[in-house]
């Protein structure tokens, strides 16, 4: 168990979703609310899959969360991209988003593959693998 605060790509991830939530903010109010919603929910979604993996019983189960984030970055970047295309969300902050999306995806995957290749959870994958 860890404070999910002081992980790095905790706090970017955190920042990102501040920044989907501003960006969003200027949609119409008619006809692009659901992707506003959406929008704004995968990129919180990155955010709250950090801080409970932080309180997961073991490394597996973090990667687990971490994969959800992951998962979550690749369904906003998604959303961003389609707000782009309908001329809801500015290149210039599409691309702003994008860049960030991407690196916070990055860093998950490094984290993931880290907590993975701990040697707890070495030992772990050995016991499970073991013949019964």
């Amino acid at each position: 168990m860890q404070d999910h605060r002081q992980l790095r790509v905790w706090k970017h991830a955190h920042d990102l979703a501040i920044r989907v939530r501003r960006a969003t903010g200027n949609f119409p109010a008619t006809g692009y609310g659901s992707l506003q919603s959406q929008a704004v929910r995968a990129a919180e979604s990155i955010v709250f899959n950090i801080a409970e993996g932080c309180g997961a019983e073991s490394p597996r189960e973090f990667a687990r969360y971490l994969d959800i984030s992951i998962k979550s970055s690749f369904e906003l970047e998604a959303e961003c991209e389609l707000a782009k295309d309908y001329g809801v969300l500015a290149d210039d902050a599409w691309e702003d988003l994008d860049a960030s999306i991407i690196s916070t995806r990055r860093m998950l995957f490094a984290l993931r593959k880290k907590v993975l290749l701990s040697p707890h959870a070495r030992r772990v994958a050995r016991r499970e693998a073991a013949p019964s």
